[in-house]
């Protein structure tokens, strides 16, 4: 007969990013109802999330700064949700558009976010080799830009999360036809429920070569999540 090993705590290798009030559910980030995430359900309509990021919260405020501080000492993790508070976490459902300015990062973690969408400048990022969007429950697809990551070999994400995925087969959006020439769309100012975000600054990366009149379809334009 052997002795039972001592009980142990297991550490959060992504950072504690962890509800700091017990029984107050969603205290840290808002609760998503887009689909039932625990088990098959009936295919019902669904939809993007239709928030746009306040920029003059702290949260966001507190986010471009840790963006800034990474770049200036190039480091190659970057956690910054465990930088934030817990109210400041919950004010934050995308990230800058200064992320392309990240690429010495080769490690980007954002356990336990309340993001609603990854912007197309992730793209950016070189030398990123990692993503760990884990237990971001919010998060439901990313960007096609993220495939011109070429380095990117290993992510950790809650797939029951995402549309279509293998496991509840939850439906996709319906995603908008382009209403005409891609010059007559505000590319600045979209609604994120209709488009998947609220702008696309650079159309032109996502023109297929040869094609020089090609007009996006909504697959394209919000992001290629099929």
């Amino acid at each position: 007969m052997t002795d039972e090993a001592e009980p142990r705590p297991y550490v959060n290798r992504w950072g504690d990013t962890s509800d700091p009030a017990p029984g107050r559910r969603g205290f840290y980030r808002d609760i998503c109802s887009c689909f039932d995430q625990s088990r098959p359900h009936p295919r019902a309509r669904v939809g993007f999330h239709g928030e746009r990021q306040d920029t003059s919260t702290p949260g966001w405020q507190h986010l471009l700064d840790l963006v800034d501080e990474a770049v200036a000492d190039g480091r190659e993790e970057f956690r910054p949700l465990t930088e934030l508070s817990p109210e400041e976490r919950r004010q934050v459902i995308t990230l800058p558009p200064s992320i392309a300015r990240l690429t010495a990062v080769k490690h980007l973690v954002l356990y336990g976010s309340n993001l609603v969408r990854i912007p197309p400048e992730i793209g950016a990022m070189a030398n990123l080799e990692e993503f760990t969007p884990y237990t971001s429950y919010r998060l439901h697809w990313f960007p096609y830009e993220i495939t011109r990551c070429r380095k990117l070999t290993s992510s950790t994400v809650s797939t029951r999360a995402l549309f279509g995925n293998y496991k509840l087969r939850p439906p996709f959006p319906n995603l908008q036809p382009a209403p005409g020439p891609a010059a007559d769309l505000d590319l600045g100012n979209m609604d994120p429920q209709l488009w998947g975000a609220t702008g696309h600054p650079q159309l032109q990366c996502l023109r297929p070569p040869g094609r020089a009149g090609w007009t996006p379809s909504g697959v394209d334009f919000a992001a290629r999540c099929h």
